[in-house]
């Protein structure tokens, strides 16, 4: 009898040994089953708050599309931490996104299974009956040049319009921000009941090169136990003069590095290169010079950046500053920046057959209607019989 006794509490110290106290995320399995080892441990209150912080951390704290890839990227995200630390970070988790909960409070969201059960309970907070959902928007902040904001609050609703009364939920809601079929940003939140605060969509945090004719499109989805309800609104205007306007790109002359040919010798006006041990009586090799002004070249280069023939313009240089033609037409720090230049003046200051200096003044005129006056100078070189912008710098 007393060997029995022996075996049966060494098999329970055994088993208890076995159980895993920290996150394995080596597998989606061993994901399950590590977690399932913590929270046996944890009293029944302290399991739905462990629940709960999962939940958290799957819907706001990563970034995947769709529950299997959610699932890897919270592993990787939680993977060797242990129940304190997964409570901690999702209470930084919801702190940074907005959201209502605490590791501390009381059990808030409903029956949470981020493994995917979401079989309707007696119980479920999250099985709330609706018909539809509506949205309510309200523009906000007004600075005096316009809204700087809209507050989006969608609301469940019965057959009548009238709100569905609920509360304990965790419903997942999600809003989507367009503008002529392009999507430009996403963020979540939880309704817990029928006094959701909703989203604080601020105008800054909207491209304004993104935008087309000031308006918005918004879908708002809300996923109950039984049904995700989805709504959305078309044509919403937005003020144009809150809407993130990148700078028009100038560049420091200090910062600039210039092709060295650019810069005309006194002392050899012609830019040639005096020849050493050659043959007196041979024939000098001969090499393509260009033929026009090299005024003409800056002078076309501007009114394709002012069309946003950018690729025209990138081709007629050969400057190292501007890099690749992504970042020379990059619409936030690059020349897609432009919506029109204005030249007033353009002076060859230089010239000879291998190098020139052009001098250039002009406005320029961004895509929100801001206008900024420039004094230029291009340097340019000869390349194949044509001249190629080889550097620039903004004068003050």
């Amino acid at each position: 009898m007393k060997k029995l006794t022996f075996l049966l509490i060494f098999s329970l110290l055994l088993f208890t040994a076995c159980k895993k106290d920290s996150v394995d995320a080596t597998t989606t399995q061993t994901l399950q089953s590590s977690i399932n080892d913590m929270a046996s441990s944890l009293t029944t209150i302290e399991q739905i708050k462990f629940n709960e912080a999962l939940y958290i951390l799957k819907t706001f704290g990563v970034e995947a599309e769709g529950d299997v890839n959610e699932l890897k990227a919270l592993g990787q995200l939680i993977n060797g931490k242990k129940v304190p630390q997964i409570m901690s970070l999702a209470d930084q988790v919801a702190q940074q996104n907005g959201i209502e909960w605490a590791s501390t409070a009381p059990p808030s969201l409903g029956d949470m299974n981020i493994f995917g059960d979401d079989k309707a309970k007696e119980s479920d907070s999250n099985d709330v009956r609706a018909n539809s959902l509506s949205i309510i928007t309200q523009l906000s902040g007004d600075n005096g040049s316009g809204a700087t904001a809209m507050r989006i609050i969608p609301r469940l609703v019965d057959n009548a319009g009238k709100p569905i009364a609920f509360t304990g939920a965790g419903l997942e809601t999600t809003l989507e921000v367009f503008s002529n079929g392009v999507k430009l940003s996403t963020a979540k939140n939880l309704m817990q009941d029928n006094n959701f605060k909703g989203f604080n969509l601020r105008f800054s945090s909207l491209l304004a090169s993104k935008i087309v004719d000031n308006k918005i499109d918004i879908t708002v989805s809300v996923k109950t136990t039984a049904k995700t309800f989805k709504m959305s609104k078309i044509g919403l205007d937005v003020n144009p003069n809150a809407l993130k306007i990148p700078e028009v790109p100038k560049t420091d002359s200090t910062m600039v590095v210039e092709d060295p040919s650019a810069v005309i010798d006194p002392n050899n006006p012609t830019g040639t290169t005096p020849a050493t041990g050659t043959d007196p009586n041979a024939t000098p090799a001969t090499t393509k010079q260009p033929t026009a002004d090299p005024k003409a070249t800056v002078s076309k280069f501007l009114n394709n950046v002012s069309s946003q023939n950018l690729k025209a313009a990138f081709d007629a240089s050969s400057n190292p500053s501007w890099g690749s033609y992504e970042s020379f037409s990059n619409p936030t720090s690059g020349f897609g920046a432009v919506k029109n230049v204005n030249v007033k003046n353009i002076t060859t200051n230089a010239s000879n057959p291998n190098v020139a200096s052009v001098n250039a003044t002009y406005d320029v005129t961004d895509k929100n209607g801001k206008t900024t006056s420039l004094k230029a100078t291009f340097g340019l070189k000869s390349v194949n019989g044509d001249w190629k912008i080889s550097s620039y710098k903004i004068n003050p």
